[in-house]
């Protein structure tokens, strides 16, 4: 069944996602804030949830109208083809946002969305009262400017639930972001990469699976593994591929540290559960303690950033360190996530060579990228 599918994201990330979808073979049919529409089938489903490194999440797209009266949204949702996805035991819920449109009220849309799935499933299945016992079908109404899409999630718990982050830190960084990191760097495995400011281990270890090849879905369940609609073979055999596609056979020079031992911990622990806790080598470390002999490398770090005294001389500390880093080693890169719009003038003296807005959870943060000079023959 050939179906539009969306890889929802967070804003900032749509090429990165567009590039990782185009990667696995799949057209492109429109990229939005926020979201890559592209065409798939039952087996898209799978890969997508499997592969896809910096979405959010991967959703079926079930219909497109106008709304501009809540018949209009009754009548289009319940001719959708609820009964193809949704069993009589299904768990569906509906939930819905409005953003600039005539219809306003989300509790509204949510009942006359609901109503209208019930009618249309009650077409198909005797019964009088759906008792929602079985596999959940989570369902969105998104209303924006007077049209409606509506979407099923196939993914359950976002993308960035890997299974590894058993123990998180102080300020954890989401996996999504974090692999986002590192393909925005353009690393490859034959290069240095460090974070002198690693935490729970999250931009070394997302940088080891990519380099290994390791789906960073493969250690975890999704919503749609219990539908009827998307056959439990699908699963099986793309999870059987997955693993054949893991790369045993190369060793990495990734380097991450951190001033908190107990941060440290977490992350050797995080990288073991991921399977690369033999490609990382983790310290407890200050950052002043960065030395190198590499001509060459790359840094990919979120550093701390906050208001108070206590921050204010820790961030101080750690771009001094790193400024006079970049000073001894001007071939180095820089990717830094940080919502410190003082990092610029205090780490490299400059306007970063690009700068790429994101958001990190709800707060607004900047990636800016630092690029170092280039090696001579």
């Amino acid at each position: 069944m050939k179906l539009e599918l969306i890889a929802a994201t967070t804003f900032g990330l749509e090429a990165v996602v567009r590039r990782e979808l185009e990667s696995l073979g799949y057209k492109i049919l429109r990229t939005e804030d926020g979201k890559v529409t592209f065409l798939g089938d039952e087996r898209g489903i799978v890969r997508a949830n499997l592969w896809l490194r910096s979405a959010d999440r991967v959703q079926i797209k079930m219909a497109e109208f106008e709304i501009m009266e809540f018949e209009d949204l009754f009548q289009n949702m319940k001719g959708i083809p609820w009964e193809e996805w949704i069993p009589v035991d299904g768990r569906f819920i509906v939930n819905a946002v409005s953003v600039k449109s005539k219809i306003s009220s989300v509790p509204a849309i949510q009942r006359v969305g609901e109503k209208a799935l019930i009618e249309r499933l009650k077409e198909f299945y005797p019964v009088d009262y759906f008792q929602k016992t079985g596999a959940d079908y989570d369902i969105r109404i998104s209303v924006h400017k007077n049209t409606a899409t509506v979407t099923l999630d196939t993914t359950g718990a976002g993308l960035n639930k890997r299974g590894y982050r058993k123990l998180i830190g102080k300020a954890p960084l989401k996996e999504t972001m974090a692999a986002a990191m590192v393909n925005l760097s353009f690393w490859n495995p034959d290069r240095i990469l460090v974070d002198p400011c690693c935490g729970s281990g999250t931009i070394p270890i997302e940088a080891a699976m990519i380099a290994k090849n390791i789906a960073p879905g493969l250690s975890r369940s999704f919503a749609s593994e219990e539908w009827d609609a998307v056959p439990r073979e699908l699963w099986k055999n793309e999870r059987a591929n997955a693993y054949k596609e893991i790369r045993n056979d190369i060793t990495l020079k990734i380097y991450g540290s951190d001033i908190d031992p107990g941060a440290i911990r977490i992350a050797r622990e995080n990288a073991e559960e991921a399977g690369v806790a033999d490609l990382i080598r983790f310290s407890t470390a200050d950052v002043g303690a960065l030395k190198t002999k590499a001509l060459s490398g790359v840094m990919i770090s979120n550093p701390p950033y906050g208001e108070r005294i206590g921050d204010r001389e820790a961030i101080d500390h750690i771009y001094d360190c790193w400024k006079k880093f970049f000073s001894d080693n001007p071939s180095w890169s820089l990717f830094a996530l940080t919502s410190d719009k003082t990092i610029e003038d205090k780490v490299w003296g400059k306007p970063a060579d690009r700068r790429r807005k994101l958001y990190n959870g709800r707060m607004e943060v900047c990636l800016y990228q630092f690029h170092g000079q280039k090696i001579n023959g």
